[in-house]
């Protein structure tokens, strides 16, 4: 790292984050980052943290809770730094539920003007993909859009409107 410090008082990692120094107090609380104390009961923080906080915040910004961030940054190793192997490791457990949020996501954008089966009947198809809320019968919400509402039940439904 040449002359880079090994490790970083709060404020310097606020800076390099772009967090705030009492969101670092959280996460700290939270147990998502550690630090160490000086003799003057200073924090300091090994460089990696910065990874850590950049994590975070990506993560916090699609939508992931910090319990879920919490459970994933304990895979990673507290002794030293994570390596490329170790981060992998730690996004490949979240591949499947990022890709399937990233389908809802393109559900909410593409699909929300339509009708979306929640029983409102309010939007003008909605009495023709929707008649007498026929889709209200397979269950509660947004029947069109749910993840999870299975293939077959989709098919019913389209059926079950479109008669």
């Amino acid at each position: 790292m040449g002359d880079l410090p090994a490790e970083l008082s709060v404020g310097e990692l606020s800076t390099r984050s772009g967090v705030a120094i009492s969101a670092l107090h959280f996460y700290e609380r939270q147990g998502l980052i550690t630090s160490r104390r000086t003799e003057g009961n200073q924090r300091r923080y090994r460089r990696d943290t910065l990874r850590r906080v950049a994590l975070i915040r990506v993560a916090q910004r699609v939508g992931i809770p910090l319990a879920e961030i919490g459970t994933a940054l304990e895979d990673l190793p507290s002794a030293r730094p994570p390596t490329r192997q170790d981060w992998e490791r730690m996004s490949t457990r979240w591949r499947d539920q990022l890709d399937a949020r990233i389908r809802e996501l393109q559900k909410l954008r593409d699909d929300f003007t339509d009708c979306v089966g929640c029983g409102c009947l309010s939007i003008d198809r909605c009495p023709m993909a929707n008649p007498d809320d026929t889709l209200g019968r397979l269950g509660s919400g947004p029947r069109r859009l749910l993840e999870g509402v299975g293939e077959a039940k989709r098919a019913e439904a389209n059926t079950a409107c479109c008669r």
